[in-house]
């Protein structure tokens, strides 16, 4: 496998979808991806059924995280929130992370409980002890292949310039990449290539309906940024298509109307490699220590 570091080396921009289980991670695989980004909203949204607030724990994010790891070998950056508390919590989130198989994490400078990027009243912690958080957690990795992402919120609290000195900073507290979350506008985005192009991998999120101006991979390549995470895109699409579904059935007690919308039973199961594991499951059903 590519680790991470190398395939930002590259100077096509990564695209990396959200995912939040070993379903959607091993569909993104199959559909060609080279890597996943494992979503902290996209988690509570399907396993709490409630909003990016800081709801989803550590633990539960570990645990989703290994049983991703487990089913596909792509990179998977991790959604590290704010390292769920302080310098301590998150050096100790870097170690249970990247035990569980994270080849990044992303972390960022909002107080504990945090919120989604893209929601307003958002509110921050020292820049000081935000650098210290990220000094922490480069001590604690045990692999230079496992990378931070530094996130800063400030472009929405503290203004463009803050964002830029807190994104500096992080830099030198020990970050491999940066992600300048919320650019409200196109001229914003290219402020934030045209400040950190050559200092580090720049990450830049696209979230329907959310503060950033919506643009394609390739443009935001031409701008200068190297990763491009749409974090809780799957759980739109789906949670669209299962209320449509949920819809249908009650109101033609039968999924025929929808079957043209759905994988039959062994569409899915070609899908999550039934056969293939069942195969595999036969070898050893009677085993010969003779051989």
């Amino acid at each position: 496998m590519t680790s991470l570091a190398e395939r930002l080396r590259r100077p096509e921009i990564l695209v990396a979808p959200g995912v939040y289980d070993g379903l959607t991670a091993a569909l993104a695989e199959q559909a060609g991806f080279e890597a996943v980004y494992l979503s902290g909203a996209a988690v509570s949204y399907t396993r709490l059924g409630r909003p990016d607030i800081g709801l989803a724990s550590v633990s539960e994010m570990a645990d989703t995280l290994a049983l991703v790891r487990d089913r596909i070998g792509l990179p998977i950056v991790v959604d590290a929130d704010n390292g769920f508390g302080n310098a301590l919590n998150a050096r100790r989130t870097m170690i249970t992370y990247e035990r569980a198989g994270a080849s990044a994490l992303q972390v960022e400078d909002q107080v504990y409980p945090k919120r989604c990027g893209h929601l307003a009243e958002k509110s921050l912690v020292p820049l000081r002890e935000m650098a210290g958080k990220v000094a922490a957690m480069a001590d604690a990795r045990r692999s230079a292949d496992t990378l931070i992402i530094a996130r800063t919120d400030a472009i929405a609290v503290e203004g463009f310039e803050a964002a830029v000195e807190r994104a500096s900073l992080y830099l030198e507290a020990g970050a491999d990449a940066l992600f300048v979350e919320a650019p409200r506008s196109l001229d914003e985005l290219r402020a934030v290539a045209e400040t950190f192009r050559g200092r580090a991998p720049l990450m830049a999120n696209m979230v329907e309906g959310g503060a950033t101006p919506i643009r394609t991979a390739a443009d935001l390549e031409a701008m200068g940024f190297d990763i491009v995470i749409f974090p809780g895109g799957i759980v739109r699409a789906l949670a669209k298509t299962a209320e449509d579904y949920f819809r249908s059935l009650k109101t033609a007690g039968s999924n025929a109307p929808f079957a043209n919308r759905m994988f039959d039973f062994g569409g899915l199961n070609e899908r999550i490699g039934t056969r293939a594991m069942l195969d595999e499951g036969k070898r050893f059903e009677s085993f010969d220590p003779k051989g």
